[in-house]
């Protein structure tokens, strides 16, 4: 039975989290759309539907007077979706709030409404994609990474396919003495297993680890590939390059690689120029780990790719993103546990969000154009833009970089106030109107909004992203 000390808890929540949800409803709450909150709620793993409560903080309870008779609404409500929701009427001292406890969907199934697969974004509800309703349904199969690619081999053939000398490197392990302590390893990971005197190995193992992919003819198309083209389209190619080895021993020559096809830019700096390439180290070095970890293997026939232009390089993984692209700075959910679980451990990438937190900053700190993160047809897209003085830069650039700034100085326990935004696009003080102006569009496209517990007061004021 919810208590009004347990709704007080909710409403404190920093914001409207996965399984929770609020609505004011004070007169009334149309089934329809009931209906369709708790198939979205249950799609996302379950939840808690709260009427009566204000959705903005500090979530003030209103009261509400919808359903009056929860029992006949939670009749109506397993008619309607198949499935029990149990509803809560409680006596809160500001007014009666209702509470629908939503079940999670069962494992391996995805629920619907007159065929539609909800699941909420922001403030709406939208159907989900083909990709989540695939991840959903292969659930109850094998995980793809888990299943054997090679298999019936002795031990030194293990070792001949694969790179255990940098593996062990990696992990800044001492390498065995015994070929007996390299398989060990491998199979104390679950990257290799035994089984009647012979060995298998893992498609995880000769992902990460492969001398050449080309000797698993299933992994073979999943190498990373690098486009440069000659110009800022795709007119004419003038390299294409595609990875030969494992995903965490070929990684830091993939980078290298990457970083030697990039254009140089131009700087003046301390009154001398210099050359500099387009984009830093640091944020290729974490977009193409982000890419090689989150992308879905069970798309065929699609790799992970790098597209350099003359203005920009786009890296790409098949798949659409599980986390909203508006939310990779602040959250996290990894597609593939192992894979991120091993590159985390190689030292390779950190299984948090904070290697997008990272290229964020860093194209604050060079200045550069704030990343474009896109979902696209079964792809995620992030693209990078070279050096781009403000004022070349165009509304969608500004207001993205706004936003990008509030979400960044959120996840650091800061606030983005008018001074902070100036310093992030190096404008100076006389300019705070144009960085007003900036704010305010942001906030038109409802992607940030002000910290009402500041008050109303210009010159102190702050401000949030949209979800916070």
């Amino acid at each position: 039975m919810t208590t009004p000390e347990q709704i007080d808890l909710w409403r404190q929540s920093p914001s409207e989290r996965q399984r929770l949800e609020f609505k004011e409803a004070k007169a009334q709450f149309d089934n329809r759309r009931l209906y369709e909150y708790c198939v979205a709620l249950a799609n996302e793993g379950g939840g808690h539907l709260l009427l009566g409560v204000a959705d903005k903080p500090p979530r003030t309870v209103v009261g509400t007077q919808a359903f009056n008779d929860p029992v006949a609404m939670a009749e109506k409500l397993f008619q309607a979706v198949g499935f029990r929701v149990d509803i809560d009427e409680v006596a809160h001292p500001h007014g009666r709030v209702l509470v629908f406890h939503i079940p999670s969907r069962p494992r391996g199934t995805a629920y619907h409404l007159d065929g539609k697969y909800l699941m909420r974004t922001g403030e709406a509800l939208v159907p989900m994609s083909e990709d989540q309703l695939r991840r959903i349904f292969a659930e109850g199969e094998p995980d793809w990474l888990e299943e054997h690619t090679r298999t019936g081999l002795d031990a030194q053939a293990v070792i001949e396919l694969l790179d255990t000398q940098t593996f062990f490197e990696l992990l800044k392990l001492p390498y065995p003495t015994e070929r007996a302590g390299v398989i060990d390893r491998l199979t104390r990971d679950r990257l290799t297993d035994a089984a009647n005197g012979t060995f298998a190995i893992r498609r995880l193992g000769a992902l990460l680890l492969a001398k050449r992919l080309d000797d698993f003819t299933d992994l073979a198309r999943k190498a990373a590939r690098v486009v440069v083209y000659s110009g800022a389209s795709k007119l004419e190619t003038r390299l294409d390059q595609i990875g030969a080895k494992g995903y965490a021993v070929g990684f830091q020559g993939l980078v290298r690689f990457v970083m030697t096809q990039l254009p140089q830019n131009e700087v003046i700096e301390d009154a001398l120029r210099k050359e500099v390439k387009l984009i830093p180290e640091i944020v290729i070095r974490e977009l193409v780990a982000n890419a090689l970890i989150h992308q879905d293997f069970t798309i065929g026939g699609a790799s992970v790719m790098v597209e350099i232009y003359s203005n920009r390089v786009e890296i790409s993984n098949p798949g659409e993103p599980i986390v909203p692209v508006e939310r990779f700075i602040d959250g996290y959910q990894s597609r593939n546990e192992r894979l991120a679980d091993l590159m985390r451990r190689m030292g390779i990438c950190e299984e948090k969000s904070s290697g997008i937190d990272r290229v964020v900053q860093a194209a604050e700190v060079y200045q550069l154009p704030a990343p474009d993160f896109r979902a696209g047809h079964r792809r995620t897209v992030v693209t990078i833009f070279g050096l781009k003085p403000f004022e070349e830069m165009d509304r969608n650039d500004r207001v993205r970089a706004c936003y990008q700034h509030c979400a960044l100085k959120w996840v650091m326990s800061e606030r983005m106030t008018n001074q902070s935004l100036r310093d992030r696009f190096r404008l100076a003080e006389d300019k705070a109107a144009i960085a007003s102006q900036i704010i305010a569009a942001t906030i038109e496209a409802e992607m940030i909004k002000p910290d009402e517990s500041v008050g109303t007061s210009r010159k102190f004021a702050r401000y949030l992203p949209f979800w916070a």
